[in-house]
C-alpha cells in the first residue's frame, strides 16, 4: 500500500484507486500541508491506495463490455467465458495447481476480458497467461513451457486426435512469446492489483458459526458450488463474503438442511436476499446451458476479426486488397470541364505533287579556311613573291 498525503491545492481527499481502475474514485475528506503531489487530470493528489475496495466491475462495464462493441453478443462471450475457464480448470489440474491458484487465473481472466475484447485478443493465450500469473501469485509456479505443453495436450483432446510430444520448434517460440506478452498485457490493464480474496475459507467459517462444519456433505457440496460459480461473472460483482453465503445456501437447499430463517441466517454476515437470488440464479443457470462448441466460437471469433480489418480498410479509403479505392482517388482524374472542347485543326501538309522543284545553283565561292595556321602561310608567301 503506497499512503501518501494529499496535496493542498487540491480537493482534500484520499484517493482510492480501484484495482481494476473500473470504478469511480472514491474521495473521503483528510487535509494536509504537503507541497509535494502527482497530478492526475487536473488535480494534484499526494495520497494513494491500492486497495480491492474497488475491485468490482460497475454495472455500466457489465452490461456494454469491449466484446459487444466489436460485434460479439451476449451469448457467445459468455461461451467464451465458459471455455476459457473450463481449459483454465483442466490445466491446472493436469499441472497439478492448487483449487486457489485455479480460482484466481479464472477471476484474473474474467476481469482482463473486461477490458479487452475477445475479439482482439486469443482468449486460449489469455488463459495460458491468467494460469501462468496466477502460479507465481499463489506461490506455486510453473514452466511457461510445461503450460504450453498441457494447453498442447487439451487441444488434442478435443480434436480426438493421438496425443504427441509438443515439438521446439518455431512455432512454440512464437506461442511462448504470445503468452509472456499476454501476461505483461494482463497486469497492465489490471494495475498490477492481482490480489484475489477467495472464499474458500469464508465457507468454512460461516458454517463453523452455524455449527455445521461437521457436516463434510454439507462443506463439500458448497465448495463445489463456488468452484463452478468461478465459470460465471459473480466473482466480479459481488463481494466473497455474499458469494459464500450464496454457495451456503444452494448447498443447503440441494441436501435439504434447514438453516436458521427467523432472522434469516445470511443477514448477519451482511449478505441480502437479492443478492443471494441472483447469485444463485446466475450458478443455475450455468447447469442449463449447452456446452460451448470450441469450433464454433473460433468460426465466429474470426469472422468478426475479418468483418473488422474490412471496416478498418474501408475507414482509410482503401480496398481489401490494400490498393486505393476508386472513390478516393478524386485528385488522380481531373474533373471534366462545363465547355464543349475546342477541335483543333489539323493543319495539312504539302501536296508533293503541287510543289515544284527548285534547282540549286552551283557555289563557285572558293571556301576559305579559316584556320589562322593556313592564313599565316598564305601571307609569307606573298611577301616572298615580291621580294623575288
Amino acid at each position: 500500500m503506497l499512503k501518501c498525503s494529499p496535496h493542498p491545492s487540491s480537493v482534500p481527499a484520499t484517493l482510492t484507486l480501484s484495482a481494476m481502475a473500473a470504478g469511480p474514485l472514491s474521495v473521503s475528506s483528510n487535509a494536509s500541508t504537503n507541497n509535494d503531489g502527482i497530478l492526475i487530470g487536473d488535480k494534484f493528489y499526494s495520497e494513494v491506495y491500492l486497495t480491492i475496495d474497488n475491485s468490482l466491475v460497475p454495472e455500466e462495464r457489465l452490461s456494454t463490455t469491449p466484446s459487444m462493441f466489436d460485434g460479439l453478443d451476449l451469448n457467445t462471450e459468455a461461451d467464451l467465458r465458459i471455455l476459457g475457464c473450463e481449459l483454465i480448470q483442466s490445466a491446472g489440474i493436469l499441472l497439478r495447481l492448487p483449487q486457489v491458484a485455479m480460482a484466481t487465473a479464472q477471476v484474473l481472466f474474467h476481469r482482463f476480458f473486461y477490458s479487452k475484447s475477445f475479439v482482439k485478443h486469443s482468449f486460449e493465450i489469455v488463459a495460458m497467461a491468467c494460469i501462468n500469473l496466477a502460479s507465481k501469485i499463489e506461490e506455486a509456479p510453473r514452466r511457461i513451457r510445461d503450460v504450453i505443453n498441457v494447453f498442447h495436450h487439451l487441444k488434442q483432446l478435443r480434436g480426438k486426435k493421438t496425443p504427441s510430444p509438443l515439438i521446439l520448434d518455431q512455432n512454440y517460440i512464437n506461442t511462448k512469446n504470445q503468452v509472456i506478452k499476454a501476461e505483461r498485457r494482463v497486469l497492465k490493464e489490471l494495475g498490477f492489483c492481482v490480489h484475489v480474496k477467495h472464499p474458500h475459507k469464508i465457507v468454512v467459517l460461516y458454517l463453523q458459526v452455524l455449527e455445521c462444519e461437521k457436516n463434510q456433505t454439507l462443506v463439500q457440496t458448497a465448495w463445489n458450488y463456488m468452484n463452478d460459480s468461478l465459470r460465471t461473472d459473480v466473482f466480479v460483482r459481488f463481494q466473497a463474503e455474499t458469494i459464500a453465503c450464496a454457495c451456503i445456501y444452494l448447498a443447503a437447499r440441494a441436501l435439504q438442511i434447514p438453516l436458521p430463517t427467523r432472522p434469516h441466517w445470511f443477514l448477519l454476515f451482511g449478505a441480502t436476499e437479492e443478492e443471494i437470488k441472483d447469485i444463485c440464479i446466475t450458478t443455475l443457470k450455468l447447469y442449463t446451458r449447452k456446452k460451448p462448441n470450441y469450433e464454433q466460437l473460433e468460426k465466429e471469433v474470426e469472422r468478426r476479426k475479418v468483418f473488422l480489418a474490412e471496416a478498418r480498410i474501408k475507414a482509410k479509403g482503401l480496398n481489401p486488397d490494400g490498393t486505393p479505392a476508386l472513390s478516393t482517388l478524386g485528385g488522380f482524374s481531373p474533373a471534366s470541364k462545363p465547355s464543349s472542347p475546342v477541335v483543333k485543326v489539323e493543319e495539312k501538309s504539302p501536296n508533293p505533287q503541287t510543289v515544284k522543284p527548285v534547282k540549286k545553283e552551283p557555289d563557285n565561292r572558293t571556301q576559305v579556311n579559316k584556320s589562322p595556321h593556313n592564313g599565316y602561310e598564305t601571307h609569307f608567301k606573298s611577301i616572298f613573291r615580291r621580294h623575288l
